[in-house]
């Protein structure tokens, strides 16, 4: 059966869990149950907290939706861990800012 793309969003790990875990396990595809397995394995967090957290960081702190994803989907706990994520297109991020994404995550975790 043909299925039709409705609509295309970059979700969390645990939000991808959700969606995946709504669908019979006989009708995912091989794609959608390794993707299922490897969300179960790795959502650090219920995908409403992640999904609120992604709002926060992007909102307050004027993060990249694509970064803050990144943020919930690894979780760091360090100032070092948290600019390994963010550093990797090459810019900078102040350890302020960088401070107020760790403040603003330990109220989520």
């Amino acid at each position: 059966m043909a299925r039709k793309i409705l609509q295309e969003k970059i979700v969390t790990n645990s939000e991808a869990q959700q969606i995946l875990g709504k669908v019979k396990e006989d009708e995912l595809g091989e794609f959608q149950r390794r993707t299922l397995d490897y969300a179960r394995k790795f959502s650090k967090i219920p995908a409403d907290k992640g999904e609120k957290l992604v709002d926060e960081l992007s909102s307050k702190l004027q993060l990249d939706r694509n970064d803050a994803i990144q943020i919930v989907n690894s979780l760091p706990k360090s100032i070092e861990e948290l600019r390994a994520v963010l550093t990797v297109k090459g810019r900078f991020v102040s350890t302020d800012q960088l401070n107020g994404i760790l403040e603003i995550m330990k109220r989520y975790v």
